[in-house]
């Protein structure tokens, strides 16, 4: 006769799962994944250079850091603050929102939260129930069809290829809405194609989102990066009418190289954002304080450090287009935003480089890295393979070593 132990579980009992689905269902950041790895490969010695990450390689300005510092010694700011946002800042967006976007709104319109991508899940959680659909542009950041499904809601691709300067049209949005169809996501300059909407085309799309009741998520975080004279108006500003159907997403974090201060937020209509802070209130409370302050000041002071930032990335800019369209098999579409190229691979895919033939821009992507240490982000990452994106948010030299790597590689393609 055997004995049994209080730890023991009788082998007919059902094991209950690990997991949650609705996690379990969640990929990771694929550009937050190949950064990691080309760290990682730093780190053993290895000559990597990375494209993966969007990330200014400026560091954050003086006048920024100084406050952060200050604000560190200040007692307050080492208690609770309310939820939503120190006033101080929400004020602050006001009046950056109105002097940068002509955009006027007021303070309890305004959720601080901890970086860009918590403002997109609360804006997600907030709108959205189980069955409501959000027309998703292709190519799109990882983590909008991620907060979507958390949300509860079904990410709908709406594609734009290179053909069309990865910008969907009102006809495509058109025949993609149904009466499930809930919220359009829209992103000018894009991750990751560094596509910018001209006026027309974004005011096209404002009215036809009013015209069918539909709300609109629009996110502006590179608002400040264009080029060649291309514009990023604001969509509530240019159809006034969507106001009550809008949710503008921001951050510090492009702007004023801030990524690792998690600073951003969201502007809607109040409802909405007062849901949103509810749920905030649960979920993380405040975003730090210090962080908070250094925002502040960021938003307060001039726009001069992005300025200085945008002259770099232009260059840069102009230099990894010409590297990359001088690859047979690459096709280029010059970004007039953001800090990312999103060139088409396809027409290397299927053929064979230095034995090994890739069918994916998963797996092309896998050999730049194994064969000339080079890290990019597959098309996977952002919808259909056949691409690959880099950013140009790193310096001159080694973006130049890099693509000229990517150059030499591909050339042996057969």
């Amino acid at each position: 006769m055997t004995e049994t132990t209080a730890t023991s579980v009788p082998s007919n009992r059902p094991h209950p799962r690990r997991v949650s689905r609705r996690i379990g269902n969640i990929t990771e950041s694929a550009t937050l994944a190949v950064d990691a790895k080309a760290k990682a490969l730093k780190a053993q010695g290895r000559p990597v250079i990375g494209f993966g990450a969007g990330e200014p390689d400026f560091p954050t300005p003086d006048y920024i850091v100084e406050a952060a510092r200050a604000a560190t010694t200040d007692p307050k700011n080492h208690r609770y603050t309310p939820a939503g946002g120190l006033p101080e800042l929400k004020a602050a967006i006001v009046a950056k929102t109105q002097r940068d976007s002509g955009y006027a709104v007021q303070p309890d319109q305004v959720l601080v939260t901890n970086g860009g991508k918590q403002a997109v899940y609360n804006t997600f959680a907030a709108l959205l129930d189980p069955g409501d659909e959000v027309l998703l542009p292709t190519p799109y950041w990882t983590t909008y069809p991620e907060s979507i499904k958390l949300a509860g809601g079904t990410p709908v691709d709406v594609f734009a290829g290179e053909e069309q300067n990865y910008r969907v049209t009102v006809e495509q949005l058109e025949a993609a809405r149904t009466d499930q169809t809930k919220v359009l996501l829209f992103n000018s300059p894009s991750n990751p194609t560094g596509a910018v909407y001209p006026r027309a085309e974004v005011e096209a799309i404002g009215r036809w989102a009013v015209e069918h009741g539909i709300w609109v998520v629009t996110d502006e975080i590179y608002e400040h990066l264009t080029y060649d004279g291309a514009e990023a108006p604001s969509m509530p500003v240019l159809v006034p009418e969507l106001a009550e159907h809008c949710v503008v997403l921001n951050g510090v974090a492009k702007t004023y190289a801030m990524t690792g201060w998690r600073v951003g937020w969201m502007i809607g209509p109040r409802d909405v954002v007062k849901a949103a802070t509810n749920l905030q209130s649960h979920a993380t409370s405040n975003v730090a304080n210090v962080s908070q302050r250094a925002a502040i000041a960021a938003l307060n002071g001039s726009l001069e450090a992005v300025e200085e930032m945008k002259v770099a990335f232009d260059r840069r800019r102009r230099t990894i287009v010409e590297m990359l369209s001088a690859i047979d098999g690459v096709e280029c579409p010059t970004p007039q935003g953001a800090f990312y190229v999103y060139p088409s691979v396809k027409g290397l895919l299927g053929r064979t480089i230095r034995g090994r033939t890739p069918r994916t821009s998963v797996e092309l992507s896998e050999l730049i890295l194994e064969e000339v240490e080079v890290a990019v982000v597959p098309g996977e990452a952002f919808g259909p393979s056949g691409y690959l994106r880099l950013s140009y948010a790193l310096g001159d030299n080694d973006l130049e070593e890099g693509v000229g790597r990517i150059q030499k590689l591909l050339a042996e393609a057969r």
